[in-house]
């Protein structure tokens, strides 16, 4: 081990025993300290008696990929470092949620699943084989003639037709697995453009999922992420990037979705977009169509984004918000944080951290916006990953710092995070890397791994689910993950099951309006 890193780490530990100073606030040494927080929170846990059984004019869904719960703990306690607190104390947005359950991820052919057959089902409200979106579990993946009669729809459809504004807004491609399954019916969730499709697909009659996104529900009010290059015939260039090729657009049919959805629009308020400014422009009372597409593929990390041209996933999210909002029907809106998924996948914690934290900001921003008395919002994850933390660290330690002892086995320093597997692995000199001869700081630094593989794989646990707004108490417990938006359309009166939105009484039956007291209590606990 080098020398000097381990005197640093040796006398730091050193230091702290003899100096006896805890890494807490002073506060937190007296009893009654934890006794009024306790009864705080029961306080308002009682207040949640009071349930909300009002109708859900809108409906909010936030999809973090990949934001499995060690990735929520850690996304905490750095929300909390970032603001120069120690961290574990800190509350996200999404746990001040009331209601907080768990969801079973499988497929219906996989027991650790994929971001496609997830999205099927909390979309769509049915389970689903990996790889397929939009289609049921008797669709094969890659087989086209299975499409046909295997077609499920979304809840962002069962909201459009019931009148309702619908949005979708991700950080990923727009025909990426996770939007893809609100308006798609595909076999493959790879089959991005026709480029990407096999013959015999084409052939059959299957549809790329771009194609689909303008086809199938063609008024979808707002539409935001990446993924330009699907849009627009081989060999044309990005208005962004003209001279790199891989940015060109891939499509062989020779058509110009972009274009064709600009002149459908065109007397119809709407607006295409392709960056910030142009973004942040607009005057959302004037809009009623918006399409932005900020990247040929998917957008770039929170990290690396240029905050001058590429607009945050919060500031999509308000803007989006602001056009939907006009609806006196309500709106639906998907928001995904897609690239916390690909953090993990690179074994890259700290984008993969930084990805849920900006998402938790976007969650924040649509509660400014909206009103927990007719707004549901519910925020979840498609899946986890092989990724966690530990190693005894102490209170404040940073999230991406070392674990305060060396290994009894090799005796070399390890960071706290750590993936299963991953492209972390390394072998140097025939034992493991030594972190403290690299900066494992560093932003794209790839956390070690146990099991070496080019790309980290997804975990298979159950994912937690925050909810708030009316009916938010029905998701509690353990349950499919296909529950969701059907608890989601219960709440909104759309879709199946609505005879209990014509009855006197009832959950979401007659609007019931809370009263004076009890309005100003609940905006009291969310203040807290």
């Amino acid at each position: 081990m080098n020398a000097s890193a381990l005197l640093v780490i040796t006398c730091s530990c050193l230091i702290s025993a003899i100096l006896g100073k805890p890494q807490f606030p002073e506060e937190e040494k007296d009893p009654k300290f934890w006794n009024a927080w306790a009864q705080r929170t029961l306080k308002d846990a009682l207040l949640l008696q009071d349930l909300n059984k009002n109708v859900a004019k809108n409906l909010i869904f936030f999809l973090g990929d990949g934001m499995g719960v060690p990735t929520v703990t850690a996304a905490r306690i750095l929300k909390g470092q970032l603001k120069g607190q120690s961290g574990e104390e800190t509350l996200l947005e999404m746990d001040k949620f009331p209601f907080v359950s768990l969801a079973k991820t499988y497929n219906t052919n996989a027991q650790v699943p994929d971001s496609a057959g997830t999205a099927t089902a909390y979309l769509c409200g049915v389970k689903a084989n990996e790889g397929t979106v939009g289609v049921n579990a008797a669709a094969v993946r890659s087989q086209c003639n299975t499409t046909k009669g295997n077609e499920v729809t979304s809840i962002l459809r069962w909201a459009k037709d019931a009148g309702k504004s619908v949005g979708i807004v991700t950080t990923t491609r727009i025909n990426h697995a996770t939007p893809s399954a609100a308006y798609a019916h595909c076999v493959d969730r790879d089959w991005y453009s026709d480029n990407e499709m096999p013959a015999e697909a084409l052939q059959s009659g299957c549809k790329d999922i771009a194609r689909q996104l303008f086809e199938n529900i063609p008024d979808i009010d707002v539409i935001m992420g990446g993924g330009r290059k699907y849009m627009y015939p081989r060999n044309i260039s990005d208005v962004e990037y003209p001279a790199i090729e891989k940015h060109n657009g891939t499509r062989k049919d020779g058509r110009h979705l972009l274009r064709e959805w600009m002149d459908r629009t065109k007397d119809k308020k709407g607006h295409y977009v392709w960056n910030k400014t142009q973004l942040l422009s607009l005057n959302p009372s004037n809009v009623d169509y918006l399409l932005g597409l900020f990247e040929p593929g998917d957008l770039n990390y929170d990290l690396e984004r240029n905050s001058d041209t590429d607009p945050s996933l919060t500031e999509m999210v308000e803007v989006a918000i602001k056009i939907l909002r006009k609806n006196t029907n309500g709106f639906y809106l998907l928001v995904e944080g897609g690239r916390i998924d690909h953090g993990h996948h690179e074994g890259k914690a700290k984008q993969a951290l930084h990805e849920a934290v900006e998402m938790d900001r976007a969650i924040g921003q649509a509660g400014l916006l909206t009103s927990v008395h007719d707004t549901l919002t519910i925020v979840t994850a498609d899946h986890s990953h092989m990724f966690n933390f530990g190693g005894y660290t102490l209170r404040g330690n940073t999230i991406f710092g070392l674990a305060p002892m060396v290994s009894d086995v090799d005796q070399k320093p390890f960071t706290s995070i750590l993936y299963g597997n991953g492209p972390g692995y390394k072998i140097i000199d025939g034992g493991r890397e030594n972190v403290s001869t690299i900066d494992f700081k560093e932003k794209n630094y790839q956390a070690q791994a146990a099991v070496p593989l080019t790309s980290e794989t997804h975990g298979g646990e159950d994912v937690a689910v925050f909810a708030k707004g009316p009916l938010s108490h029905l998701l509690h417990g353990v349950y499919e993950q296909n529950y969701i938006p059907h608890v989601m359309a219960y709440a909104a009166c759309i879709g199946q099951n609505r005879e209990h939105c014509t009855r006197n009484s009832g959950a979401a039956g007659s609007r019931p309006v809370l009263s004076s007291v009890t309005a100003l209590l609940t905006v009291l606990w969310l203040l807290c």
